[in-house]
């Protein structure tokens, strides 16, 4: 067995935090993972191949930053035709249902990586002291490229939605 990349202080998370798995770059292929619908159901990245992708990574719907972020992606959706926006967090199923009824989110599917951590040990937003996800976004192209690539530095800030939106819409 091979031990997973930690990059020990790479995000703020109530202090300095370590995140597993590799960092990922622009012009990387997209790594699958394996995540949980809100109705139980596998997700993985084959699943919308052919497709631009979004991928907004959260540590928790319930917090701030990560409801903005969200809510922010849903309006942006509209204006995406042929883009699709996932919004990965260890939050479960159950409860991402609940919140995006309650926020009215419509356009982006949220997606639960509680139970393999297959994502996060991916792409390497892992909070290791936490068992969360550190904020990150990411676009990938329809063929699998990563065309943008953010690790946000710290969990009270937001990601450069304007720079990702750009990447998605030039991804078309």
């Amino acid at each position: 067995m091979t031990t997973a990349v930690e990059r020990q202080g790479a995000f703020q998370f109530k202090g300095p935090v370590t995140l597993v798995g590799p960092e990922i770059k622009v012009g990387d292929t997209a790594p699958d993972f394996t995540v949980v619908a809100n109705d139980l159901s596998a997700v993985s990245l084959a699943d919308s191949k052919g497709t631009v992708r979004i991928i907004s990574v959260v540590p928790s719907l319930d917090t701030g930053v990560c409801d903005a972020q969200t809510r922010r992606f849903n309006e942006e959706a509209a204006k995406l035709d042929g883009v699709t926006i996932l919004t990965v967090s260890v939050d479960l199923p159950f409860g991402q249902k609940r919140w995006c009824g309650a926020a009215g989110i419509e356009k982006v599917q949220t997606v639960s990586d509680y139970k393999d951590l297959s994502f996060g040990t991916a792409y390497g937003v892992l909070i290791k002291e936490f068992r969360l996800l550190s904020r990150a976004v990411f676009v990938v192209d329809a063929n699998d490229k990563v065309v943008y690539a953010e690790y946000v530095p710290a969990a009270g800030e937001h990601p450069n939605y304007e720079a990702a939106i750009a990447a998605a819409q030039a991804a078309k």
